[in-house]
């Protein structure tokens, strides 16, 4: 993250560098540099990310079968992107099916013998010998198996019942076993295929057709380019000057390009270790560049005393190496070359001067001579 102080606020100085000081001079002109009220703001560096974005992972073992498209190819919601082999899941489904008809026939017959013990007690024993007779002999009582307490036809009778009623349960059981492992593999089947959860592209391919997978395992990145975000480290300290849907001036690396960003979302928890906050500023449809790109944001602090800072237009800076400096008109009207400190960009052609350039002091604009030339 990049952190620096400039002394600019962008919307203010872009109204003064229409006027007629700051406009774009001609060859060897002389201009008096403006004195302009500001306060104190920090460029934060952040990064351009997409509206949306998910990384689609393995959720059961097996082999790739198939792949949509390569990195940068467009899909719409709904659209299967990458497939796992399901050939093994196909043959437990069958074997599950299986299950579930004995699961069926067992219920079946289950209720069959309950009802065929309620009906006919003892079940409806044709006791050979006796002629048909042995429900009756069960239902007589030795008296003294009664006095002695070694039998019950009636707890027995419910005994019977009982039992035929816990067979018929275990049955019932056994079927919605049956069913939930049908319902446990077709989901299965639904997890081995991954499709679109939006209208998006193809970022990242981590996986090729064949390749083995384990659950866990990520395999393709989408996100939805259409829209873009800058998401940006905020030092907790700058959180009261930011709010949201508060638009602030940004800047894209692609050749310099200015922009108004508008704050989207706070995060509600600060960084514990960088005590930061995350921030993420919409961008305007149709700006160039995409995801990953470097983006500078301007972040005001309101804890910054208002000062006056020079401008001069950019045109004005002459280089010595690395060190800016600009020629600045002395007292008998000569040249000299004065290194200066710069601070931000202000407008499309102007930047401030944080040292070394008093504001009322006259430079020269557009001078092609060398340093060697002047005092």
């Amino acid at each position: 993250m990049l952190i620096r102080k400039v002394a600019t606020f962008g919307l203010l100085f872009a109204g003064l560098l229409s006027g007629p000081i700051l406009a774009q001079p001609a060859q060897d002109t002389v201009i008096t540099v403006p004195s302009i009220p500001v306060g104190g703001s920090v460029s934060l560096g952040g990064t351009v990310v997409p509206y949306k974005e998910v990384t689609f992972s393995a959720q059961i073992p097996g082999r790739i079968e198939s792949i949509a498209g390569e990195e940068g190819d467009s899909f719409e919601e709904g659209a299967e992107l990458i497939a796992i082999n399901v050939d093994d899941l196909l043959a437990q489904r069958r074997a599950a099916w299986a299950n579930l008809a004995n699961a069926e026939a067992a219920l079946r017959n289950a209720g069959v013998q309950y009802s065929r013990e309620w009906i006919s007690p003892y079940g409806g024993e044709q006791n050979d010998m006796m002629g048909g007779m042995g429900s009756m002999m069960r239902n007589f009582t030795n008296p003294m198996q009664g006095f002695m307490g070694s039998g019950s036809p009636g707890y027995e009778r419910h005994a019977d019942l009982y039992s035929y009623s816990t067979r018929l349960e275990q049955a019932r059981s056994q079927l919605i076993g049956a069913r939930s492992r049908i319902d446990e593999i077709d989901a299965k089947l639904r997890d081995a295929r991954s499709v679109a959860p939006f209208n998006g592209v193809i970022t990242r391919k981590l996986v090729e057709v064949g390749d083995p997978v384990q659950p866990g395992q990520p395999m393709l990145e989408y996100a939805d380019t259409a829209r873009l975000q800058i998401e940006v480290e905020v030092p907790a300290r700058l959180m009261p000057g930011v709010k949201m849907g508060m638009v602030v001036p940004a800047r894209l690396d692609v050749g310099d390009v200015d922009i108004q960003a508008r704050v989207e979302q706070i995060f509600p928890i600060a960084d514990p270790d960088r005590h930061t906050v995350r921030v993420k500023l919409d961008l305007p449809q149709g700006v160039p560049g995409g995801p990953g790109m470097y983006a500078e944001v301007m972040i005001n602090d309101i804890n910054a005393k208002v000062r006056d800072l020079p401008v001069v237009p950019t045109e004005a800076l002459v280089w010595r190496g690395s060190l800016p400096g600009v020629y600045v008109l002395n007292e008998s009207n000569e040249r000299e070359l004065r290194l200066v400190r710069t601070g931000d960009q202000v407008g499309a052609d102007g930047i401030a001067i944080l040292s070394g350039l008093r504001a009322g002091e006259r430079i020269v604009v557009g001078d092609s001579g060398s340093a060697g030339d002047w005092k």
